[in-house]
């Protein structure tokens, strides 16, 4: 657990950025019943945790190939990857889910200049489908990019997999495992809570049936 992976855990904590309820599960809209439910949109509410958010990102950034060029995924991707293309001084495009049905049908919004070299921003990776699929949107009109960078991951094993096979590299300034030893630590949760969280991680379709 690195300094940054440890100040985050506990800032979206601390704003309930991420609730922990083991005992009484949230569902997620794919219909998935999970003890953690987590929405960065609120670290914007908050100016020191943006700006923890906003510097953690540009040293993370160092880790990625060389890039000229910043893309948010839309909608959660956009103020933070808006926010680190300024701290940067670097131009900003976001990627749409999918083309608007009027004006100029964009799906890529903003210039991005011809041989830019590109890093992405996500809020949240959980299977990383939305991830990759804007990193294929780029990549079909002609863009390079190095890498996805986001707040947080639930560390699914399915996402490592689709961020393989999409031969994309990508970090997060925390992840669940982090948050979780955080959580037992700030007495947020127990260590038998802890252990309940453990296992949905690990199978986080089945887990309800199996506990409930």
């Amino acid at each position: 657990m690195n300094k940054i992976e440890k100040a985050v855990a506990e800032k979206l904590l601390q704003i309930k950025a991420i609730k922990l309820s083991p005992q009484n599960p949230f569902t997620w809209a794919s219909g998935i019943k999970s003890p953690i439910y987590c929405d960065n949109r609120i670290t914007l509410s908050y100016p020191e945790i943006r700006t923890i958010i906003k510097e953690s990102f540009g040293e993370l950034a160092k880790e990625f190939d060389t890039f000229d060029h910043i893309s948010g995924v839309a909608t959660a991707g956009i103020a933070h990857g808006a926010l680190l293309a300024d701290y940067l001084n670097l131009p900003f495009s976001y990627i749409r889910a999918s083309a608007k049905s009027h004006g100029r049908q964009n799906q890529i919004e903003g210039h991005i200049a011809e041989g830019s070299k590109i890093l992405v921003i996500e809020d949240l990776i959980s299977t990383g489908g939305s991830s990759i699929q804007a990193v294929d949107v780029l990549r079909d009109a002609g863009y390079d990019v190095v890498g996805v960078a986001a707040i947080f991951t639930y560390n699914f094993e399915q996402a490592k997999e689709n961020f393989a096979n999409a031969d994309m590299p990508f970090k997060t300034l925390s992840n669940y495992d982090v948050m979780l030893e955080e959580a037992v630590n700030s007495d947020y949760i127990t260590s038998e809570e802890k252990s309940i969280l453990e296992k949905w991680s690990s199978d986080p379709k089945e887990w309800y049936n199996n506990n409930f």
